[in-house]
């Protein structure tokens, strides 16, 4: 809950940050001050916070396959320009492009359903004991 009002005060606060520096002030000068037109000056300057572009690099794992490799990468395997983890990955199981069916989760690299296979009843590695069948995902007396 401290975290959610903590978001909520730094998007405020960055909120009135854009208004306050799309807002003219008091602080602007005028050029000529004598003169019929003035123009105004703002001592802030010209540059905008979120007008300016981002100059970073994307590194993706077809031009740069140790991105994949690195912590916290979701995977170790790239597929289109995705890194993933073949043995789990839904849409990439066992290999690139593979796509497991609507009711199948990917177990090693097996598209397996959790509700019948007797080695993954219900989650992957969750095995029936010996005289039990998979039924529904859970593990049952035959």
């Amino acid at each position: 809950m401290k975290s959610l009002m903590l978001f909520f005060v730094l998007v405020n606060l960055m909120a009135l940050f854009i208004t306050l520096s799309a807002t003219t002030s008091n602080n602007e000068q005028f050029l000529n001050e004598d003169d019929e037109t003035q123009e105004a000056i703002s001592l802030r300057g010209t540059s905008r916070f979120l007008a300016q572009k981002n100059a970073r690099v994307v590194m993706t794992c077809d031009k740069y396959p140790r991105v994949c490799q690195a912590k916290g990468s979701p995977g170790r395997d790239c597929c289109k320009k995705k890194c993933v983890n073949v043995l789990t990955d839904r849409l990439n199981c066992g290999k690139c492009g593979k796509k497991c069916k609507y009711s199948e989760i990917c177990c090693k690299g097996e598209c397996v359903n959790p509700r019948s296979n007797k080695k993954h009843c219900g989650s992957c590695g969750n095995k029936c004991k010996k005289g039990n069948i998979c039924v529904y995902g859970m593990c049952n007396y035959a």
